[in-house]
């Protein structure tokens, strides 16, 4: 399991420069097709799409405050047809067993879902798209600059230090303080145990993030680890 760090060590300005340097592309797994509806709309998280889909009551429930073992695909007269994400590397159980803080499994599946959620590495990338759920699926993969980003959303963005998403095979531990602001981020603590690229795993922005496009340097189409042709680039 990772070591859970409750410090209230700071993100100085040349840490965060040393992490943009380390990491200068981010990047973004998106179901297959959806970049032409991503460059109009926008990256939206989970509960800003169904806002956005105006989908209530139970069905909305069911899709933010509960494990979805498939994406579901949802048709509206404007965004046409949008997939919300599965969340297959989850459970309840594993959550279960290593949430902290007294957070209950729901308010952790509705911390992920109003969170877009960007990987630091390329090596995290690959390593989602060739698990199991997942080789046999073609994805639009965003490349987005990191300083750009960064530089617009900073108020909006929080770092964790764990695939937040995933309880397999071993649920890191999590709680209140795994997603922090950049400026709370306890940068030194990780610089001191893992190398260069891997000291913050997921850059999350909480909302939404509409002028992506704006950030994005290139889209490619790929299946599993395998990069099957250029979508778009700048």
């Amino acid at each position: 399991m990772e070591e859970r760090d409750r410090s209230a060590g700071l993100v100085n300005e040349a840490e965060l420069e040393e992490l943009l340097v380390d990491c200068p592309t981010l990047f973004h797994m998106a179901e297959s097709g959806s970049w032409a509806s991503i460059r109009e709309h926008g990256l939206l998280s989970t509960s800003a799409l169904l806002d956005a889909l105006e989908i209530t009551g139970e069905d909305r429930y069911r899709l933010e405050g509960q494990h979805r073992p498939e994406s579901v695909a949802v048709n509206h007269p404007k965004f046409g047809r949008a997939v919300i994400r599965d969340q297959k590397p989850m459970d309840d159980a594993g959550l279960r067993r290593c949430l902290q803080d007294g957070l209950t499994v729901e308010e952790w599946y509705r911390l992920l879902n109003g969170r877009v959620f960007f990987w630091l590495t390329e090596a995290r990338l690959l390593r989602l798209l060739g698990a199991k759920a997942y080789r046999e699926l073609e994805h639009d993969v965003l490349e987005i600059d990191s300083r750009s980003l960064v530089r617009e959303y900073r108020g909006s963005i929080t770092l964790c230090p764990i695939n937040s998403g995933c309880t397999k095979p071993m649920a890191a531990p999590r709680g209140k303080d795994t997603f922090r602001r950049i400026d709370e981020y306890p940068y030194g603590h990780w610089k001191g145990r893992r190398p260069r690229g891997e000291r913050v795993v997921e850059l999350a922005v909480i909302g939404a993030v509409p002028n992506v496009s704006r950030h994005v340097r290139r889209v490619t189409a790929m299946k599993g680890t395998e990069r099957l042709r250029v979508l778009w680039e700048q």
